[in-house]
Parts: structure tokens; sequence; C-alpha cells
């Protein structure tokens, strides 16, 4: 049972006697309890009453605006008749005192309605105009002053830099970047630092890790065999469209529509492969109706998801219960797809190669030569054929299929040609030219072999889509839909005589269509918060959260809309006195807002899965930095895909720079994902995933332990601190903590380690075996000249401090 949320009730109890509000206050409380039976669901709909329309409530006497004694709604609530009460007892709701004395209070203030808050148009704030980090600070201040709470101070100039860091490009500071930060006493200092990390190449990264788990992006197919499909390009193509701010509508039209844009480029048709990135199927015996259907149905909820931030997949069976949404929408919105060639079981194919225009230049080149080769060979050829009768008659040894073609009086086209082709090709004279055909055209296998392939959009007749009642695929009795998008937004973007994807993307981008800047946005402030400032991610409709600063979260909407910018919409946000408060705790917020909602401090939260391993991998000096490229396979436990069948196959552990490529990289096998990051809560991608979870199990303490990229990220790590932390103990841990947390120790924090790492030296000084067993572990060798015991007392002391929850935590 769903019951108002603390902050909703914190929002009632501050707010003035003419501040209660229909989507704030009323709706959550409607939309749990009572929509279900009285609301968008015609079919579900009980005794022809809908809650959701006041025109209606109003004629069935359900509300009486101004007279909450005379309202059959107040009745039935404060019923305790089992078969008047509402909710009714078999439902399992129940109306807390508080969400009573709202709706009396609502309806003897006159019952207003308002449109959903999602769906109202974006218009401009009405007040002074502010430089958007001015106007973040202008909104939360202004709340807080309402409330009585003073914003938290300044973080330290230490803090700031780790927290930009990990927020902006998902990596660590350097030691050398954190004192040069903490030394610019300058007014820019802080500016010029958001600059430069916007401007490194590893902010795409950052950024396309969490559009990645958006769009279900992976390298499998995931039903059944769950086998590989080439699709590493996609993957690349986002993360090169945020570091060079490619503007979210031409970002947002390449991947729905790229295909279909006039003289379409590369970089556009890779963008296509969106279109391609949901869980297909090779099972034999798979009915490719059913599967069409699946399809049709997943590419309705990604985009419902990712650009609107609505549950279209309800709508699959029945009309949505909560929000304007209709099953007729949902396959109208699936036959914009209709176009998208794919074969609905199997047949998968390697992909289209992705030439760039100087590959295919030189492929030409090859081209050309083998066709002149093939010229000098053929002219040569020509000079045996009057020979080949003679050959017939005399030659010996043959293959039987020749024999038997010589001995047929009346040959057909195929054997006459098969007899030509074996007596040219057994020629000792044209052999070198023969040879040459073979190396032109192995010259020209390796090249293109490096081409790398993708499986892109490729447009075609439509199928027929129809409503499918209850969603059953059996079922043909439906009518058949052309592609339209829901009523409840204005659609001007439309095409006749069939819309397209085109302009289906350009309906998401429209003015008139506020849901896709508002849901940018606010997932963009989760990226620096750790939450939304509305906190239901992937839910803006009825039963989601309203936004915690609404006026907050549409101005910055309508400014990214106006540009779709999306660095300076992040430069806004960082930039702002807000994001750089200090999160240390305070008894007062603790105690009127918890969940810290009106943000008068920063948050602290784990890194995600991927930032955990690259930490690891780049205070120890193992992290190759190289961007894209095909997916790579670290360490894995051997074994772990032994359920994969259809074919059995094991993971290979990568060799070289493969093992120590970032997280982001690693091979993303849908049904088995890659332990380590599985660990630390990386998603499956079968479907959208608009936030992921934040556990703390001793599982994790486990993997930071034992997992060997950890531990030989440690010994990498140890090998750094005996050559670079100076000679003593003390110095040396001193060394290491501000390598790994950019800070010192305390007294106590190196009092505990000094006395560690001098028992961890004595035991294995006293036992080589098992120091040299525990540095065997990865495949970076060991220096020639190391002290195993020392190495290894200093690996284990490394490896403390990387499972320090400090070093997980971003802030």
């Amino acid at each position: 049972m769903r019951v108002l949320s603390l902050f909703a009730l914190l929002l009632v109890s501050s707010a003035r006697a003419d501040e209660l509000s229909y989507n704030r206050d009323v709706r959550p409380i409607l939309s749990d309890n009572c929509f279900a039976c009285h609301g968008p669901d015609k079919n579900q709909r009980k005794a022809k009453l809908r809650l959701d329309e006041r025109d209606v409530a109003i004629a069935r006497k359900a509300i009486v605006p101004g007279k909450p004694g005379e309202s059959a709604l107040v009745a039935r609530i404060e019923s305790k008749a089992a078969d008047e009460q509402m909710p009714p007892p078999d439902s399992h709701k129940m109306l807390t005192a508080a969400q009573k004395t709202i709706l009396k209070r609502w309806i003897a203030e006159g019952a207003k309605y308002e449109p959903h808050w999602a769906y109202i148009p974006l218009k401009p704030f009405r007040g002074e105009a502010k430089p958007s980090a001015g106007a973040i600070d202008h909104f939360i201040l202004e709340r807080l002053k309402r409330e009585k709470l003073a914003p938290s101070p300044e973080a330290d100039r230490v803090t700031l830099i780790r927290r930009l860091s990990f927020d902006i490009t998902g990596l660590p500071p350097t030691w050398a970047e954190v004192q040069a930060f903490a030394k610019d006493d300058s007014p820019q200092a802080y500016e010029k630092l958001v600059d430069r990390l916007l401007a490194s190449a590893h902010y795409g990264e950052r950024m396309a890790l969490f559009w990645l788990d958006l769009v279900r992006y992976a390298d499998t197919i995931g039903y059944h065999s769950d086998n590989p499909m080439p699709v590493w390009p996609y993957r690349d193509y986002v993360i090169r469209a945020f570091n060079a701010n490619k503007p979210f509508d031409a970002f947002t039209v390449e991947q729905l529509a790229g295909d279909l844009l006039p003289n379409a480029t590369i970089e556009q048709k890779t963008a296509s492969a969106y279109n391609r990135l949901l869980q297909t199927t090779e099972e034999g015996g798979s009915q490719a109706k059913e599967y069409e259907a699946k399809y049709a149905a997943d590419r309705v909820r990604n985009v419902g998801s990712v650009w609107l931030g609505v549950t279209l997949g309800c709508c699959q069976c029945h009309d949505h219960k909560y929000d304007p949404f209709a099953t007729k929408d949902f396959y109208a919105m699936a036959a914009f797809f209709a176009d998208v060639q794919e074969p609905a079981v199997g047949g998968r194919g390697p992909g289209t190669p992705l030439a760039t225009p100087k590959q295919e230049a030189e492929l030409k080149k090859f081209d050309a030569a083998i066709a002149e080769a093939k010229k000098a060979l053929k002219a040569e050829e020509e000079k045996f054929l009057p020979k080949q009768t003679e050959w017939e008659k005399t030659a010996k040894n043959l293959p039987a299929n020749i024999q038997n073609i010589l001995k047929v009086e009346k040959r057909t086209p195929k054997q006459t040609n098969d007899l030509k082709t074996f007596y040219l090709g057994q020629l000792a004279e044209t052999k070198p030219l023969r040879d040459t055909v073979a190396q032109r055209e192995a010259e020209r296998a390796a090249y293109a072999s490096k081409i790398p392939n993708c499986l892109i959009t490729q447009a075609g007749p439509p199928r027929t889509v129809r409503v499918l009642p209850r969603g059953d695929w059996l079922n043909d009795s439906g009518e058949i839909v052309q592609p339209a998008t829901p009523k409840v937004l204005i659609s001007t973007t439309m095409t006749q005589p069939r819309a397209t994807r085109l302009d289906l993307a350009k309906w998401l981008l429209a003015k008139e269509n506020p849901l896709t800047a508002r849901v940018f946005v606010n997932r963009a402030w989760k990226l620096f918060f750790g939450a939304g400032l509305a906190r239901t991610l992937d839910d803006v409709g009825m039963q989601g959260e309203a936004p915690s600063h609404p006026e907050l979260l549409d101005h910055l909407a309508l400014e990214f809309q106006n540009g779709w910018d999306v660095k300076t919409l992040v430069k806004a946000i960082v930039m702002s006195k807000t994001y750089r408060q200090s999160s240390k705790p305070r008894p007062e917020l603790a105690e009127r807002d918890p969940a810290n909602r009106l943000l008068a401090r920063q948050n602290r939260f784990r890194l995600d899965a991927e930032f955990v391993r690259d930490n690891a991998l780049s205070v120890s000096g193992l992290l190759v930095s190289k961007l894209g490229g095909p997916s790579v396979k670290p360490y894995q436990p051997a074994g772990y895909w032994t359920a994969l069948n259809f074919p059995p196959r094991e993971w290979q552990n990568d060799s070289g720079d493969g093992l120590y490529r970032r997280g982001m990289y690693t091979h993303w096998q849908r049904s088995f994902l890659q332990p380590s990051l599985l660990a630390f809560d990386a998603p499956s991608r079968e479907e959208c995933a608009t936030e992921r979870v934040r556990s703390n199990l001793p599982q994790q303490a486990l993997v930071l332990l034992n997992d060997p990229t950890y531990v030989e990220a440690a010994r990498a790590f140890g090998e750094r601190i005996l050559r670079d932390g100076g000679k003593s103990p003390a110095e040396r841990i001193d060394w290491l903590y501000r390598q790994a947390l950019s800070r010192s120790p305390t007294a106590d924090e190196a009092k505990v380690l000094a006395e560690y790492v001098a028992k961890q030296s004595k035991d294995y000084a006293a036992n080589e075996a098992e120091a040299k067993k525990f540095l065997a572990i990865g495949a970076k060798p060991l220096p020639k000249d190391a002290n195993v015991a020392e190495l290894a007392a200093w690996t284990a002391t490394a490896r403390v401090v990387l499972n320090l929850h400090e070093f997980i935590t971003r802030n």
C-alpha cells in the first residue's frame, strides 16, 4: 500500500492555508487509492465513476465543491461499513488520517483540479532573469527560507575536486591535480576546474554510462542462447556524441531515425543501431509472430521510458489505469517501428560494415587491383582454351567429379563450366597470375576485417500493426493502426500518408511536448545529486512523485529545450552553490528533511559499479585510458558460463590492455553479467534501467578483497608505494592515502596501518612461498628485482585502503 510520502507531508505541513495543490497534495492520494477503479481504464472502472475528471466526479455527486459534508467521496472514506468503505477492504489500501484531512480540505476549498504537472507546457519563469547556476540557487534558497532552514557551507577544496572528478569523468583526481586546485586562490579556480573536466574525453564515457543503461545497450541478444551481437560502435557513437556536445535533439533524431535522414552519414547510421538494441531470439522453435509482438512492445516501452518517462508498457493489454494513455496509443506508437527490417527469429547476421570515406577509398583501390589481376589472368587463360579438348583426351588422375563429367557426351552448362574452371585452375603456366589474384583478394579481406560491423537500422515496407486484445499475439481481430502519438500531448510533426520514425523523433522534441526536456533534466540532476528533483525517474506520470522544486525543474527544462545543450546544463548544475555544498550531516536536517529533498546539503553515495573498478585501476596505475573499440573481457571466474548453451562457451580472459580498460567497455552478457559489476548493482540491461539500486552487502567487500582485478590493482599500487612513496613506513602510508583518498591519514589510521604492515612484513618474510602465491594473482609480471615479502606486505596494506567505504564513495 502506498501512503503519502514523508516529503509530501512535509510540504503540506509547511504550506500556507492557501497553498493546497491538487497536483502536489491530492492527486497522489487519489492515484494510489482510487484511480485503479475510478480512473482512466474503462475496463476496470466501477460504478461508471471517474475521479480523475472533475466534471464526472461532480455530476455523480462524489464531489460537491465547497461542501465536503455533502460529498459522497467523504462519506465513503469516513464510513466504517465494509460494503461502503472506500478504498474497499479487499483492495488492501487504507487512507491515513492525514490523507483524509487533505481530501476534505481540498473539497472545502472548491475541489480545484489541475492538469498533471508533467504534461503542462513549459513556460518561462515569471521573475528576474538569472543565469542557470544562479537560478538554481535562487529556487533552492527561496524554498529553504520558507522552511526556515539555511544551506550548508561550501565543501572544502579536496572534497570539491574529488566530487567533480567522479561526477564528470567517473575517475579520481590525481594528487597533483588536488594540490594544484587547493593552491589556486583565483576567483576562477573552480570554473577552470569544471571546464577542464568537461573538456576531458572521459566526460563522454561518464555520460554515456547512464545513457547505455537507459537504452539497454548490451553485447548479446538476451533471449535463449544469449549469443553475441555486433553493436559496440553504437556505444562509441554515444561517447563521441557527449564529448562533442552534440545537441540532444540531433542525438535523438539520429538514434531513432538516422537511417532515414537524407544522405545519412556513417555516424547517423551507427546511431540508428539504437533500434536494434532490444533482446532477440535464435531459438529454432520460436513463433515469428510472437516475437514480432515482443519486439514491438519492447520498443514502445523503451521510447516511453527513455524520452517520455512514462509507463506506456502498461497499455499493451489495457488502457492505462492512472495516466491518459489508451491501448490504441501503445500500438500506434509501435507502428512507427514497423519499417525496421529484421528477422523475427534468428538470422541476425554479422551487421553492416561501417567504413569511413578513407576506408571506402582504400577498398576501391583493392577492388581495382583485384580487377586488374583478374583481367591479366583471363587474358592469359584465353590462350589455353583452344587446348582444352586435347587435354580432356589425355588428362589422368582427375577427381571423381571431373572424370564423371568427361564421360558425359551432352553436358549441362554447369558441367561445362565446372570442367573449364578445373582445367584452367591446374595450368602451371597461369599459376603466378592466379597467385597474384589470391594475394590481392587476401589483402582486401585482411583490410576489410578491421572495419567494424554493427547492427544498424534498415527501413523497408512496414509490417501491418493492429491492436492486440489483451496483448494476445494470436488474436488478429484488433483494429489495424497507423503510426500516431498519444493524444494527451499535441502532435504537429506527423506527415502523410504515413508518419515515420523521423516524425516520432521530431514530436519528442517539439515545443508542445514538455516531457522530453523535463525527463532528461531530471535524470541529469540525479547524476550530480544522487536523486532527481522528481525522485521516480522511471515514471513522471500520476503514480510518480512530484518534483521537490517544480519551478526549478521547469526553468532548467525550458533552457535545455532552447538549444538542447547538454554541457551547458551540466555546467550550470555543478557551478551552482547548491551543488558545492558540504554533505556533512546536520542534526536539524536529519529531523526535518532526512531524505534531503530540500537540498540544504549535498548527498553522499557509492560510486557506480564501473567506477568502483575504474577507481582501483586508476590509483594503481594499471588503467588503460584508451577510448572506444570492441568490448573486452577482464578477469571472470572459470565456469561462470557453464549454463550457456547453443553453443556452449567459456569466457576467455583478455590479455594485455584488454584487462585494464574502463569498466564500461567490459563485454555485457545480459544473462550472465560480469560478476564484479553485478556485485555493485550494475543492471542486466534486459530492459531500460532509469536508476541503479545501491546495495551495501558483505559480498562487495569480498569482491574488493578477492577479485583478481582488485588484488592485482593492490599489487600494482604496492609497487608504486615502494617506488615512489618514500623510505619509511610512515612516509609510505601518507603517500598511499594521498594517492587513494586525496588526504593524509589521521594519527589513528596511520598507527593502525603501520602496525598492520609490520605484521604482514614479518609473516611474509617467514613464508616466502605464500608471498609469491599472493603476488602471482593477475597477469602483470612481477618486477625482476622485487623483494617479495616487502611487496606482499604493501600489497596487503593497499588492499585494505582499496576496501574502505571512503574509497568507493563519491564525495
